[in-house]
């Protein structure tokens, strides 16, 4: 039977334009954990009706970046420091896979990328800069993800890894997590790309994700 097909309509590109909007203000901090989003306020800020604003601030909800209770709040979510190793779990699941599938398919140009990226976060974990490790780590793994040459797996990753990234976004992570373990875990996951070793960086991934199997 023949399938139909049809371009995304005007309401639909609307409603997303909008969710990239806000979605990249709760992500560069302009939008605060906690900041409650008021629909006039948001209306006048974006220049849209309200429809396309609830349907864009339903959709990050799902994604974990907006909390909602109907008739009280919206508001930005607020990283709680008893959901630390649930997300980084969650993360170990879907990065340890993402990680296995992109390192046999890296490039030298790409390879070189990913190194000088964990260099950076390396440096990072080394200094104690939690304010940068919270945003470069995620990035290092994104790369990954660009590289891993599946679909679904991007897919599944552009939907779900930022509210859980976001989850980690606490001043004090390094007093929540084993800082210096984490910080040799990257080391390792640095070697074995370089390496290209993908069943050592899956397991470095795992490891620096909190996720049990290795004895260390």
């Amino acid at each position: 039977m023949p399938v139909p097909t049809s371009a995304p309509t005007e309401h639909q590109l609307l409603r997303d334009t909008v969710r990239a909007k806000i979605h990249d203000a709760i992500m560069d901090g302009t939008l605060e954990p906690g900041e409650r989003l008021n629909d006039d306020e948001l209306i006048g800020w974006l220049g849209v009706s309200r429809t396309p604003i609830r349907e864009a601030l339903s959709q990050l909800a799902r994604a974990g970046l907006i909390e909602m209770a109907p008739n009280r709040y919206t508001r930005v979510t607020t990283p709680k420091p008893d959901e630390v190793v649930e997300a980084l779990q969650t993360l170990g699941v879907l990065f340890g896979g993402v990680v296995r599938l992109a390192v046999p398919r890296l490039g030298s140009a790409s390879r070189k990328k990913i190194l000088a990226a964990l260099d950076t976060t390396i440096a990072e974990f080394e200094a104690h800069d939690v304010t940068a490790v919270n945003h470069d780590a995620l990035d290092v793994f994104g790369l990954y993800v660009a590289e891993c040459g599946n679909a679904d797996l991007q897919r599944v990753c552009r939907d779900t890894t930022d509210g859980l990234g976001f989850r980690l976004r606490l001043p004090n992570l390094d007093e929540l997590v084993d800082w210096d373990r984490m910080t040799e875990d990257f080391k390792r996951l640095r070697a074995a790309t370089e390496a290209g070793d993908n069943v050592a960086a899956e397991l470095a991934t795992e490891a620096i994700h909190q996720l049990p199997g290795e004895k260390h």
